[in-house]
Parts: structure tokens; C-alpha cells; sequence
């Protein structure tokens, strides 16, 4: 299939015209918790009691969904068991039930940056049929049609989603108050408030990113080329690290780098919270699940100094913002021996109406008209980021890619190897991957 763009411009809708990545704060559970909420779920009593695994990890925005899931799902001889896990843990799990004939999970959390992937290597079953057949029961006509097509492949279903995330900036708005400083809209105004910061003494690094060297830097580094309407291939599927863009994107991260703690390459989104619940950092971009967490008394005694807005241009003429969206989903792998009537079932019940308007503001849900500025501290922020992001590239390519650059690209980052080094070797890995 050829690669193609496309914009989640129907997302904005969810937000209205109007209103607008891995703590644990909501840990999770074997059956369900305080997170869950009780919506109906019409299981068929199974002739034999069954346990469904699900592997999704653990966050603020996710837990609704997978508690609820729990908790409602689990009666007549079906139990819903699901371990809390991390993100990284959840990769490396999906990872391995998906390489064996015989998986360990029955529903997995998938992305729709996966998706291409594990859809043209048939690791997932089309959805289209058991979509059609429970579309009215549970409502999934309300699901936003940009967002079933993020979880589509070569115009099959994969995945029913269930919330967006796409980067935001949250800011400390008492410190940028105090010096009288505008939220940054590019790189360059981001280290130029970082300086200010500095120089007044109040932090030795104000900005903080999820950089981490194993992960999240190369989320970082396509965010960065994406502001410049590029990606690590284009839309012919020809490999394009190695360009103008690519330089640029490495060029304008390494700039941010003096404001940044020294140990960025082992921050995850976690982490970033943590600088930012301990005042150490006054500007952070992360996904939009992280955001609620800053706003909560028991996380931070500066709960109530953040404030949100859209990710910063890498530069002033950069046509689209630092940002990457995320599509979360359920999907059943191909190698479950459960019922998929049972399992989808079970999803479909998790992103009904009820579950969906108990997931905000922690969630940006894919039923379209839930969230609103009202009731979610950062939904304009998310809406303008929406609107500011660069149309995705969609290739079976790209997951492949991303894994391969980041020892190499973290090397960049952590000064190890030239920009110019690494743009050549993180463009030789790409061609090799797409052959």
C-alpha cells in the first residue's frame, strides 16, 4: 500500500468550536479499581469459565478504560484480569504474544502508529464485521471518524479506539507571570525564556522533555521533523532522515539541550512530571495524558501554577508545530483462542458512552463532543494542537525505523556522534528496513 497523509482534522470536532507518556497515578488492578466505572456489558455466559488477559499499561488517560473494562466485563464465568505495567513493559510484552503462535493476551492496547505494521504482518484480526454487528448496541457511530481511521489499515479496522493524545506544553504560569514572559511559540522563544528564567536565579534547567535514550527520543526527534513538514520517509515511502529537515530538527534540539537537565536522555514522561511536580522546570511538552496528573493537590503543592497551551514551532517558519498525535485502541491479536464476539464485546463496552464521559478530563476520549474547555484544564491547548500538527504519514515502515535510529540518535543527543555522522548512519538503517 502506498503511503498516504492524513489529517485528524475531524478530532477538533470532539473538543467543539466552543471549547476548545507513565506514572501509575491511576495503578491499575487485576479486576478493577477506584477508576472504573459500571456500564453495561452483555457477555454470553461461556460454557466454561475463561479469564481475558489484557495488556495495556498504566497511566491517568488509560486506566479508565481498562478498569472499567475489568469491572464490568467480569461476571458470568468471564474474569477480565489486567496486570498494571509501564509503557515500556507493555511494548516489550505486545512484542512477544504477538511473535508466537500462541499468544499470552487476548486484548492488547495498540497505537495508530503501529498499527500499519501489525496490520500488513497480520498480527491483528479486522474489526469491520464485529464493528458493523454492534455499532448500534454501543453506539460506536459516536466514535470520531478521523480517529476509526487512524486505526484502519488498506481500509480495514484494527483497532476500536478509544482516546487521542497529542502533544502539549504545560507551563508554569506564576513564573512566566513574575518576568513577564510570553508562552513560547517556537524553539528559539522557549530557550530565550529558559535564559530569563535562569539568569533570575528561580531554576538551573526550566525546560524538561521526555528524552529518553532508549524511547522517547525518537518521538521526539519526528516531532521535531514533522514541525518541518517532513518525516523519516515521505510520501512514496523513500527514506528522508538524512536531508535538510533531519538537520535542522537535530540542530534545534541540541540548542535546547543547555536548559535541559544534563541526565535528559533517562527522562521518560514520568520523570518530567516529577521535575515539574518539584518545581525544578517551569516548561515541559509531553502527551496530553500527562497534563490532568499537574493539576491534582496530591500530586504537587503547584497544582494550581500550570498552565497549558499548543507545542512551539521548532522555528519561525516551520509550517507545523513540535507535535505528535497518538491514537489509543483496542485490538484483538491474531493468535487468541477466546471468542471475538466475547472480546469485542468486552472493548466495545469499555468506550461506551457512560465509560467515555468518566474518562475526561484524565482522557481525550474518541467519542466526538465530550470534551470541553470546561471540564478539561488543557482542551484548547489540545485543540490548537490538533489543528497545528503536520498530516500523519502512514507507512508499515515507520515503527521498524524509529527502533532502529534511536541507539544512534541518542548518540547525537548525547554529543557521542556528529550530526552530520548520524543522519548517515539513521539514514543507511532506514533504507535497509524499507529495502
Amino acid at each position: 500500500m502506498p503511503n498516504t497523509r492524513t489529517r485528524l482534522t475531524a478530532l477538533v470536532a470532539v473538543v467543539g468550536v466552543t471549547a476548545l507518556a507513565l506514572t501509575g497515578c491511576g495503578a491499575g488492578s487485576r479486576t478493577g479499581n477506584a477508576n472504573s466505572t459500571s456500564v453495561a456489558c452483555d457477555v454470553t455466559a461461556p460454557s466454561e469459565p475463561l479469564t481475558v488477559n489484557v495488556l495495556a499499561y498504566n497511566s491517568s488517560a488509560i486506566d479508565p478504560y481498562t478498569d472499567t473494562m475489568a469491572t464490568s466485563c467480569s461476571h458470568d464465568g468471564v474474569t477480565v484480569k489486567h496486570d498494571p505495567i509501564d509503557f515500556g513493559g507493555q511494548v516489550t510484552k505486545t512484542t512477544a504474544t504477538l511473535s508466537a503462535p500462541t499468544g499470552t493476551y487476548d486484548i492488547v492496547e495498540t497505537y495508530s502508529y503501529v498499527i500499519p505494521t501489525l496490520a500488513s504482518t497480520e498480527k491483528l484480526q479486522p474489526l469491520d464485521d464485529l464493528y458493523a454487528k454492534y455499532k448500534d448496541q454501543y453506539k460506536l457511530g459516536d466514535l470520531s471518524p478521523s480517529m476509526l481511521q487512524g486505526m484502519s489499515y488498506d481500509g480495514k479496522l484494527y483497532a476500536l479506539p478509544m482516546q487521542a493524545q497529542m502533544f502539549v506544553m504545560a507551563y508554569r504560569s506564576d513564573v512566566f507571570s513574575e518576568l513577564g514572559l510570553a508562552v513560547p511559540t517556537t524553539f528559539d522563544e522557549m530557550a530565550a525564556a529558559a535564559e530569563k528564567i535562569k539568569a533570575a536565579g528561580l531554576m538551573q534547567y526550566p525546560i524538561a522533555l521526555p528524552w529518553l535514550a532508549t524511547a522517547d527520543i525518537t518521538t521526539g526527534f519526528q516531532a521535531a521533523m514533522n514541525s518541518l513538514d517532513a518525516d523519516f520517509v515521505d510520501d512514496s515511502g523513500a527514506v528522508t532522515i538524512e536531508s535538510d529537515a533531519g538537520e535542522k530538527a537535530l540542530n534545534a534540539m541540541l540548542a535546547l539541550k543547555p536548559y535541559m537537565d544534563p541526565q535528559v536522555t533517562t527522562f521518560d514522561q514520568p520523570k518530567v512530571q516529577q521535575q515539574l511536580y518539584n518545581g525544578t522546570a517551569a516548561m515541559a511538552i509531553m502527551f496530553s495524558g500527562r497534563m490532568t496528573d499537574l493539576t491534582k493537590p496530591e500530586n504537587t503543592s503547584l497544582s494550581d501554577s500550570f498552565a497549558f497551551a499548543a507545542p512551539p514551532k521548532v522555528s519561525a517558519d516551520a509550517p507545523y508545530a513540535y507535535d505528535r498525535l497518538s491514537i489509543d485502541g483496542w485490538s484483538i491479536p491474531f493468535n487468541t483462542s477466546i471468542d471475538h464476539d466475547l472480546l469485542f464485546t468486552l472493548m466495545a463496552a469499555s468506550v461506551s458512552e457512560d465509560a467515555s464521559k468518566a474518562s475526561v478530563p484524565a482522557a481525550y476520549p474518541a467519542r466526538e463532543g465530550l470534551v470541553t474547555e470546561s471540564n478539561t484544564p488543557y482542551g484548547k491547548a489540545a485543540n490548537e494542537s490538533i489543528a497545528s500538527a503536520m498530516p500523519t504519514v502512514v507507512s508499515p515502515h515507520l515503527a521498524d525505523i524509529s527502533n532502529a535510529i534511536t541507539p544512534v540518535l541518542a548518540k547525537v543527543i548525547n554529543g557521542e556522534l556528529s550530526v552530520s555522522d548520524g543522519l548517515a548512519q539513521m539514514q543507511s538503517l532506514g533504507e535497509q528496513i524499507v529495502g
